[in-house]
C-alpha cells in the first residue's frame, strides 16, 4: 500500500487544499504504479501544533511563516 505522510503547520491549510494534496498525491502513485494503487493509497495530512517543529534550530511558528515575526525567542528569528 503507497502511503505519503505530509506534516504541515496548523491553520496554513483550507480544507480545499488538504484535498489537493490528497488527490494529487494518489494521482501520482497510480501513475509511478499503475492503476491498482489508487485503491490502496493512503495519504495522510497531518497539522504540527504552532511552535511544534523547527528548521534550522529555529522554532518556527504560524507568525514568523507568514512574515510578521521571526522564529526566535525574541521574535527576531535568530538566536539571542
Amino acid at each position: 500500500m503507497p502511503f505519503a505522510n505530509f506534516k504541515v503547520p496548523a491553520g496554513t491549510l483550507a480544507p480545499e487544499q488538504k484535498e489537493k494534496i490528497i488527490h494529487r498525491t494518489t494521482e501520482l502513485y497510480v501513475e509511478i504504479f499503475g492503476e491498482r494503487a489508487r485503491a490502496t493509497t493512503m495519504v495522510l495530512v497531518e497539522e504540527v501544533a504552532d511552535g511544534g517543529w523547527g528548521i534550522g534550530n529555529q522554532v518556527l511558528t504560524l507568525a514568523a511563516l507568514q512574515g510578521g515575526g521571526g522564529g526566535g525567542p525574541d521574535g527576531s528569528g535568530g538566536d539571542v
